[in-house]
């Protein structure tokens, strides 16, 4: 008969948090067909499911489970107490937050610093990327959160929404447009466009064209978000981005103008993604209760740029 130790309680928390067998695995050093093997065993235990599985999604936590792993956290944080009464392994905990890459000069230092704050006992570590690596990261179980555009990722995620922003066309003061309020897609497509290279982005932005019946003109595609603000700055077509650094210049010194696009449709959702199920007594569940009271009121940092349009 099996009974239960701190081992297969271990197994369990560490899949709940990481949402992958793999990433779990690799956490507790053993393979992933042994991993999943006690897993079934733990249930079969236990009489009742922990995890749905399915097919390309990271691993959900059923309500029993996600119960059951709370409780087995506390009991594993018990355990440690008791190896080391002085508190020596208080900072054995981690915690990794990835950021997509445009909006991590705004959001990402006062994340790390609530977390800090709202986690002394967890390290913390955090990672700047673009999306693909970013979604790669979370579904992997290399990050426990993520800051983004709520682009790419499945059903297998929780989101929790932070704010909505609209695109902006970035030009020069000498442009047409630089004086104006607001600017539609339709009337951006009669324009070269300079586009992000990050291929989500470019897929999203083309989208929202497309669902307008648009074909969009794109003269120049950047790698970065100051490389796009140059480019716009010196007349190389008219930029769109969501994220506005303050100032209104790019980083080669050239006065840039941003124009609000006017259609609701464009406007993203910044979110705060994590593996759905995680379980209420984990670092990662703190977290994201910390960041989401922090994180929205940012929004005057995001925006900020709309103050100081020419």
């Amino acid at each position: 008969m099996l009974y239960l130790t701190l081992r297969h309680y271990e197994y369990v928390c560490t899949v709940a948090r990481h949402g992958s067998l793999s990433a779990a695995a690799a956490a507790v050093h053993v393979s992933q067909p042994a991993l999943s093997a006690a897993l079934s065993r733990i249930e079969d235990h236990l009489g009742y499911a922990l995890f749905r599985r399915r097919r390309g999604s990271a691993l959900a936590m059923t309500p029993q489970g996600r119960a059951f792993a709370e409780k087995a956290q506390g009991l594993l944080a018990q355990a440690a107490l008791l190896e080391d009464p002085k508190g020596a392994s208080s900072g054995t905990h981690h915690l990794t937050l990835v950021c997509f890459s445009d909006l991590a000069p705004f959001l990402l230092a006062p994340a790390l610093k609530t977390l800090r704050q709202a986690l002394p006992d967890v390290k913390i570590s955090h990672r700047a990327c673009g999306f693909d690596p970013l979604i790669a990261a979370l579904s992997g179980g290399e990050a426990d959160l993520a800051i983004t555009y709520d682009l790419g990722l499945d059903a297998g995620f929780s989101r929790a929404v932070l704010h909505r922003l609209a695109p902006h066309a970035l030009v020069p003061p000498d442009h047409p447009i630089s004086g104006r309020g607001g600017i539609s897609l339709a009337e951006l497509a009669a324009h070269p466009l300079v586009l992000s290279q990050e291929g989500l982005s470019v897929q999203h932005m083309l989208g929202l064209f497309k669902a307008h019946g648009l074909v969009p003109r794109i003269a120049q595609r950047a790698d970065s978000l100051e490389l796009l603000r140059s480019l716009a700055a010196n007349g190389e077509g008219v930029g769109i981005s969501y994220s506005l650094p303050p100032g209104g210049t790019s980083y080669d010194g050239k006065a840039l103008c941003a124009v609000p696009v006017t259609d609701t449709s464009a406007e993203e959702p910044v979110i705060l993604a994590a593996p759905e199920g995680v379980p209420e007594a984990s670092p990662a569940h703190r977290a994201l209760e910390s960041l989401k009271k922090v994180l929205s009121a940012e929004r005057s940092t995001l925006t900020q740029a709309d103050h100081h349009v020419d």
